[in-house]
């Protein structure tokens, strides 16, 4: 009887604070997500660095990105089962964990072998960490407790402090060291989040042996679960399920609009990694490189979080919360208003026509579309091909306290040219020069797509909870990790960079979200239909 009583107790304490185990695995998670966040700061303008990288143009570099983006959201599928059926949560966040030290320690070789053999381990690493980690912050809580909304929210914002921390210690770290020993910082932000688990493992595995937490968890968790093992708010959300009267095949067509949505929304975001942040090396005004630009999304994240949330639930007290449909439209648009300020920008810093006298902030790259650009202009393929070779196109020439950038580029075309530099000096300084602009156009920019992001995803992961068909929700929740990994392999639009003008680049992803907003406007009614209730 004293037994009971005790058990009984538990669980109502367990219903009314958050147990401890919640803190330890956010700071596990903040500092994994840290180590995450490092290497993806870094990544792309390392492989693109001619000193201590390898000189890989953009295009190159981008799709290397792009590929490893794609089965880095793809492997929590498979992690999770392997978690479910064989290893458990925690074996598996452990294994996962060192799998990412690995991946980190290996990219502070410079070696493509290494570079290779560290993104195999680095995905691994994240399909048995990510998925497992979540799942476990359910299983602290018993079925029913309504701590649990919250506490996927706290742990979010262990997700954003580690992706936050991550640009900002890189930007010193490589500025003072270079880029290897940033990595070996980043192995050892998973050395930190692996300890804190494996230290304070009692305070998990407790609680997710007792009785209440072995029951199956309801979708809501699913999705919470799931959102945040790809890094998406969770929803806070929960209205009553009235789905049992629409036929399955008109709730699993829905979702698939939703899943073609989410495919064009990670494709346009997560060139964060790639685009943007070339952008913010190349075409911003400030003291920093383009890594720092990483903190920008998560940063506004943290910021916008509660806020929104406030403001859904002061229009749900007055019965005017928009639908979530309807809440991923506002969502695109935003996606798409980001994307023609960028665009903007663009077009303010090319209408800029720099005379050869006068190059404030110059920059100076040899592109493929400088290449274009030149050829157009009549400038022989014998001078073109000698451009390429000299591999002017993989370094920038940027104005510093040694001297102006212009002196540093022709000092390279007397190399690459010879005596003909001098008849194609001034078409070259004209088609090589790289503008810059205000970076308060990257901020304001990010600041809309996050504002967008956070009506978007989680919402799309709340759908799929509350609309999928019972006996079929586990796949159509793959579906959804699914749509997100061809998304990110899409982000290889990138190739498309060094070839197109930043505006045109720009205004083709902003057209491509605004076509996705107008389809899901379109569709809203038959997609109210077909979702009663969401």
């Amino acid at each position: 009887m004293a037994a009971n009583t005790m058990s009984s107790a538990t669980e109502t304490h367990d219903l009314k604070t958050h147990p401890k185990g919640l803190y330890v695995l956010f700071a596990t998670e903040m500092w994994e997500r840290f180590s995450f966040y490092s290497m993806l700061a870094l990544f792309t303008l390392y492989l693109r660095n001619p000193d201590q990288g390898f000189g890989w143009t953009a295009a190159e570099a981008t799709t290397l990105y792009s590929t490893y983006l794609f089965f880095v959201y793809f492997s929590p599928l498979v992690g999770g089962f392997l978690a479910d059926w064989k290893l458990g949560y925690r074996k598996a966040v452990m294994i996962g964990g060192l799998f990412f030290m690995a991946g980190h320690g290996l990219l502070s070789f410079r070696s493509m072998t290494a570079v290779y053999a560290a993104l195999t381990c680095l995905v691994i690493g994240n399909g048995l960490f990510k998925p497992n980690v979540s799942t476990m912050v359910g299983n602290l809580y018993p079925e029913g407790s309504h701590l649990k909304d919250r506490a996927y929210n706290i742990f979010y914002m262990g997700i954003n402090v580690g992706a936050f921390l991550a640009p900002v210690v890189m930007e010193i770290v490589k500025n003072q060291f270079g880029y290897h020993p940033a990595f070996a910082v980043a192995a050892f932000g998973m050395l930190l989040s692996v300890g804190i688990l494996w230290w304070f493992r009692n305070l998990v595995e407790d609680q997710a042996r007792s009785k209440a937490n072995r029951q199956k968890p309801t979708a809501q968790a699913q999705a919470d679960a799931a959102a945040t093992a790809v890094d998406a708010p969770p929803s806070s959300v929960s209205r009553q399920n009235r789905m049992e009267a629409v036929p399955e095949w008109k709730r699993i067509g829905a979702l698939l609009v939703i899943f073609l949505i989410v495919i064009v929304f990670w494709m346009v975001f997560h060139q964060n990694g790639s685009t943007l942040t070339y952008w913010a090396d190349d075409n911003t005004d400030w003291n920093v490189t383009g890594t720092i630009s990483n903190a920008i999304n998560p940063f506004w994240i943290i910021s916008l979080t509660f806020p929104l949330v406030w403001f859904w639930k002061w229009l749900d007290d007055r019965g005017q919360e928009p639908s979530t449909p309807t809440k991923m439209a506002i969502g695109m648009f935003l996606t798409a208003l980001s994307f023609f300020i960028l665009f903007a920008g663009a077009k303010t810093g090319e209408a800029y026509a720099p005379s050869t006298n006068d190059y404030p902030t110059a920059s100076f790259r040899i592109t493929d579309r400088t290449i274009g650009s030149l050829r157009a202009d009549g400038v022989p393929e014998d001078v073109l091909a000698k451009l390429e070779h000299e591999n002017i196109k993989s370094k920038k020439y940027a104005q510093d306290d040694k001297g102006p950038g212009e002196a540093q580029f022709t000092t390279a075309l007397n190399t690459a040219l010879g005596q003909q530099a001098s008849q194609y000096r001034e078409p070259i300084l004209r088609r090589a020069y790289i503008f810059k602009v205000s970076p308060l156009w990257l901020i304001i920019a990010y600041m809309v797509i996050s504002l967008g992001e956070l009506m978007l995803s989680p919402m799309g992961l709340s759908l799929v909870s509350k609309v999928a068909p019972i006996r079929v929700r586990g796949m159509m929740m793959g579906g959804w990790f699914v749509a997100t990994a061809i998304g990110n392999k899409l982000t290889m639009i990138g190739v498309f960079w060094e070839r197109w003008l930043q505006s045109s680049f720009f205004v083709i992803l902003g057209t491509m979200a605004l076509i996705m907003a107008f389809v899901l406007i379109l569709l809203l009614r038959p997609l109210k239909k077909a979702m009663p209730g969401v």
